[in-house]
């Protein structure tokens, strides 16, 4: 299973919000993109990529959303926004709670995610400009992507992790987030990982 882990310090940590305009709900439209880069193919979805939101912003933070499509979705940004604020609303304190099949949320920060993700034999790579070439990089089946939105990842948090991660970059250009997910995930194909 390939794991992409999007963090977001503003994004909408209630379902209080307008899924018509997800600019306003903290960059979730940032979020938004890169969950459909990260999951839908063309007449098809990735049924091995489990999607992970991790959300920063008010009123109740942290919030980690867990995905994995099990069946037809639709892919318009309004759906997308649809669907997380359903998840958002459905946030039970102090239990993870499945809001539909495949649909997970749960009160857990960053620093939380990953090191369950690593515990469970995962291999974590942060997406960062300054990192190694994705395509020197050996790439286990088991891996995880760590990317942020427009603000960066929560530099405490990363230090904390950076024994137990491995740095990586797609390229010598500053990417939007969307375009980070859509080329790791043509690497992998390429890689038929």
């Amino acid at each position: 299973m390939k794991h992409f882990v999007y963090f977001s310090k503003t994004a909408r940590t209630s379902g209080n919000f307008d899924p018509t305009d997800l600019m306003k709900a903290g960059r979730m439209d940032i979020a938004v993109h890169s969950f459909i880069q990260g999951v839908f193919l063309s007449h098809n979805f990735r049924k091995d990529v489990c999607f992970h939101f991790v959300f920063y912003g008010s009123p109740d933070p942290p919030k980690h959303i867990e995905i994995t499509i099990k069946d037809e979705l639709d892919i318009s940004k309004k759906d997308v926004g649809n669907l997380l604020k359903k998840i958002l609303y459905k946030y039970k304190p102090n239990q993870k709670n499945e809001v539909l099949p495949g649909c997970f949320i749960e009160k857990k920060s960053l620093l939380n995610v990953i090191t369950n993700l690593i515990n469970e034999g995962n291999e974590i790579f942060i997406l960062e400009k300054s990192g190694k070439d994705i395509r020197d990089v050996k790439i286990s089946e088991n891996c995880v992507f760590l990317l942020g939105d427009h603000e960066g990842l929560p530099k405490k948090e990363l230090r904390r992790l950076k024994k137990e991660t491995i740095s990586i970059s797609v390229g010598p250009k500053m990417y939007f987030a969307s375009q980070t997910v859509a080329i790791v995930n043509n690497e992998l194909d390429r890689r038929n990982l």
